[in-house]
């Protein structure tokens, strides 16, 4: 009988998933991660994981399999935490969902399941995995749409994938729920939880202070018929990728200044909320930020040409293959479908390999690209490749 350590969450997602593996005839282990503690940076009762861990452990007893809980604090702030920080003290844009994902659950958590004799770990993550007649493991969309969450997954490795199970990925939402409380697991209606733990009901900025301290700075708004938009619309024309890839260059003097901010390193590009400036015909949208000289760029619209670009760069040592097999060499380039964010719609692109690194190049313009975020991209229903964005 093979062993499987579940990642209960306190969720119903994970719930589902240990019960099916049960049924399947799985020797299942439930164990619960409590990745934060730190009083000194968030309010203990906003952060619900005293009660996730009931909820673990109450479904587990349902179940009958063992339980307990392992904390991993320690690992998630030197791997995750203190990146997030820096990653904002230095303008850019992280996402801790898709570290703790390749550095914590399929890593430390991992490791800690193989001690126990486990041959696998899964979680309740809306995705399939299958084998490709090459050997690789492919990592594939969950059958919901709606709940598809591999994108979370894009940094994941071969070996990490095949000690992995995802036991709801060929489920939809209601189903699982339908099943939780048709075995009436205290889980079955429960809320699905929203952003990390730690933070609780803490705004991200308010977390952020506690790290990174407050500095006003100006906010900027820049019209639409700047030369260098005009520079870019030619680009597009002639399909210069390297140059579409460069991040637009701002200087105060270019626009009027329309507000102040408490830090450039707690906005992104993109953004639009949190801003407090009114009075535009248009919404102000962040365009671009400069945390050496603390200044936030914005512009009218969704529409602003500094907010939406056709073109990407990733340096080689930021980019991974989840298909080895797939993998471009210097000179070659293919056509996949790529996202930046959880949920944005797939936008079909160009990946072109150069000796400083990969290029995507997509067929319509993208907003809010920003550093720091990851692309991935996607073959039909499989998620091929991903990688961090230089610029």
């Amino acid at each position: 009988m093979k062993t499987v350590v579940v990642g209960l969450s306190g969720g119903v997602d994970s719930s589902v998933a240990a019960y099916l593996l049960k049924e399947e005839g799985y020797n299942v282990i439930g164990i619960f991660m409590k990745n934060w503690h730190d009083e000194s940076v968030t309010i203990s009762d906003e952060c619900p994981w005293i009660d996730d861990s009931q909820d673990a452990l109450l479904v587990a007893e349902k179940l009958g399999i063992p339980f307990q809980t392992l904390d991993l604090s320690v690992e998630y702030r030197e791997r995750i935490v203190d990146y997030m920080f820096a990653e904002y003290e230095a303008g850019r844009t992280p996402n801790p969902d898709i570290l703790c994902n390749r550095e914590i659950k399929f890593d430390v958590f991992l490791k800690a399941a193989e001690k126990l004799g486990a041959d696998y770990v899964a979680t309740g993550h809306y995705c399939r995995k299958s084998q490709a007649e090459s050997g690789e493991y492919r990592l594939l969309t969950g059958i919901d749409g709606n709940k598809d969450q591999s994108y979370f997954l894009c940094q994941l490795t071969q070996e990490q994938l095949a000690k992995a199970l995802f036991p709801i990925g060929d489920i939809e939402k209601p189903a699982v729920r339908t099943i939780a409380a048709e075995q009436d697991l205290i889980t079955a209606e429960k809320k699905d939880s929203q952003g990390l733990c730690f933070i609780g009901k803490v705004k991200l900025p308010t977390f952020l202070q506690q790290q990174l301290l407050p500095k006003d700075g100006d906010i900027i708004e820049l019209p639409t018929d700047l030369a260098m938009f005009r520079d870019y619309q030619a680009l597009l024309k002639t399909k210069d990728f390297k140059a579409l890839s460069e991040p637009f260059t701002y200087f105060p003097r270019l626009g009027k200044k329309v507000g102040t901010h408490h830090g450039a390193h707690y906005f992104t590009i993109g953004q639009r909320k949190g801003l407090a400036v009114g009075g535009t015909p248009l919404p102000l949208f962040v365009i671009g930020t400069d945390v050496e000289t603390n200044t936030i760029y914005t512009g009218q619209g969704d529409q602003h040409p500094g907010l939406n670009r056709k073109a990407l760069f990733i340096e080689h040592k930021d980019a991974h293959w989840i298909r080895n097999d797939f993998k471009l060499n210097k000179g070659e380039t293919a056509y996949y479908g790529v996202r930046i964010r959880y949920r944005q719609p797939l936008v079909n692109a160009e990946l072109i390999c150069e000796e400083e690194g990969l290029y995507i190049l997509f067929d319509e313009t993208v907003s809010g690209i920003s550093p720091g975020q990851f692309a991935a991209w996607y073959l039909n229903d499989e998620l091929i490749g991903s990688g961090t964005i230089a610029h």
